[in-house]
């Protein structure tokens, strides 16, 4: 039997702007929470550099960690406590 293919290098049907669009529409989005997305598919379904000028534009803080970025979607203060 043949073994799954893995979708790498598959282009996303949705265009970068409606991708992020997408994303920034979500309820966790909206309610201010925190989310979280692989690295991997941020770099293919918008690019990194787009991404980031969105959350700067936002007022929203990203940390990196596993081959997930965290997003917090809100302006609030954070404090790492451990």
């Amino acid at each position: 039997m043949s073994q799954p293919q893995r979708h790498r290098n598959i282009p996303s049907p949705l265009s970068p702007d409606a991708w992020m669009a997408d994303l920034f529409r979500s309820k966790a989005v909206m309610d201010g929470a925190v989310i979280r997305r692989k690295i991997r598919d941020i770099e293919r379904y918008a690019g990194m550099q787009r991404f980031e000028k969105e959350l700067r534009r936002r007022g929203f803080q990203a940390f990196a960690n596993g081959g997930q970025l965290i997003i917090v979607c809100n302006q609030d203060p954070v404090r790492r406590v451990l």
